[in-house]
């Protein structure tokens, strides 16, 4: 049995109760040999597993934390992916998350299709984001994706909608309410305890994100705009967040067809909740090779988005990644997307800018700017994209 292998037996026979922290967890170059070849390291031995509880335990020691800083740094430059334990989101949650996603995607059409999505500026009153989207609806990278999906969003400001938007027909992108199923009736409570939940995790994980990039100590007088180590935690302290819940039927064809192509995420950080299909996930690795990133029963996959590509100017890349399932059963799947706030500016930090040559990879800009632009191009129309 391998470190890893033996690692993760200890890790499972932690989870049936909800403990999700391992003594066993997070690799640092400084220990172990996953980090002096770390794509062989993933080929053999699968993405690194990082334990998130001492940013979640107030009374955690500093040296636990800068453990675990430092193993966010080290997956990050290295892969841009990891899973992430000691979260405290029992199982049994995790577990009724995916039931009610295969309930609801086991619904006929018809009553799917209540909560549809709409364009934005039609006469249905869509906001061209949020709801229900069929088959084959969803495009990535121009390409057709073979998935069926819900999509809920941070509701929008009801301060900052636009008083003349009361009539069906003149809504927005992204300024419609939520569509919930009627069915399974228990799905939206549970949902919502989750994305409470989850929300939690982000905000710990953003945390730790900004410690692992060794900024200064935060002050009382800090504004969003201060580069220290909360920078990440206040820039999604209003996170817009998003959460899809997907359903992917097994491809078909055995050639040029994907359930989801390849492609980056948008945002700040992805925390991926998937039922226990294997080899439907696969990571683009820093040589072009892709590594299947199967689940671990209790852990969420994580991987950062195009934001933190971003802040920090290209010293952690947001990795390609891609879902082919092949597999004989249907695979559902709930990623959520802690993302900035809808209006924070996102631009490279100067101490990342020095550290990776002193010259800006974007001017910068709001996360709403950016988002708007990969809602547009998620489906081929949208009728209302003024603002």
């Amino acid at each position: 049995m391998s470190e890893v292998e033996a690692t993760l037996h200890a890790y499972r026979t932690k989870l049936a109760d909800g403990g999700n922290s391992s003594p066993f967890l997070n690799p640092i170059p400084e220990a172990g040999g996953r980090y002096e070849k770390p794509i062989a390291t993933a080929h053999d031995e699968g993405l690194p597993i990082i334990d998130l509880s001492a940013f979640l335990d107030p009374c955690s020691s500093q040296e636990a934390r800068q453990i675990t800083a430092q193993a966010i740094n080290a997956a990050c430059i290295n892969y841009g992916f990891f899973y992430l334990t000691g979260h405290g989101i029992p199982t049994s949650l995790l577990d009724e998350v995916i039931s009610l996603a295969r309930d609801f995607f086991a619904l006929p059409l018809e009553e799917k299709n209540k909560i549809k999505r709409f364009d934005a500026g039609g006469p249905e009153g869509g906001d061209g984001a949020r709801g229900y989207q069929g088959l084959g609806e969803n495009f990535t990278g121009g390409l057709q994706d073979m998935q069926e999906a819900i999509d809920w969003y941070r509701d929008w400001p009801t301060d900052k909608k636009d008083p003349n938007d009361s009539a069906h027909g003149s809504v927005k992108t992204l300024q419609g309410p939520n569509l919930w199923p009627e069915q399974p009736s228990t799905l939206k409570p549970v949902y919502l305890n989750y994305i409470t939940r989850v929300q939690h995790v982000g905000a710990a994980l953003v945390h730790a994100m900004g410690a692992a990039l060794h900024l200064s100590a935060p002050s009382p007088t800090a504004h969003a705009s201060t580069e220290d180590d909360h920078i990440f935690a206040r820039n999604c302290n209003a996170s817009f967040w998003i959460m899809r819940m997907i359903g992917y039927p097994p491809l078909a064809s055995p050639h040029d067809q994907f359930s989801c192509g390849a492609h980056t995420d948008y945002g700040c950080v992805t925390l991926l909740h998937t039922d226990a299909t294997p080899g439907a996930l696969h990571v683009q690795l820093k040589d072009g090779t892709w590594l299947p990133a199967d689940p671990i029963p209790g852990a969420f996959v994580v991987n950062i988005g195009d934001m933190i590509e971003r802040w920090t100017n290209g010293l952690w890349k947001s990795t390609m990644h891609r879902v082919i399932h092949r597999g004989d059963r249907y695979r559902v799947s709930v990623p959520f997307f802690y993302e900035p706030n809808f209006d924070a500016v996102v631009k490279p930090l100067s101490k990342c800018v020095e550290r990776t040559g002193g010259k800006e990879i974007h001017g910068g800009s709001t996360y709403g700017e950016h988002l708007l632009t990969k809602v547009f191009s998620n489906f081929y129309y949208s009728k209302r994209t003024d603002w």
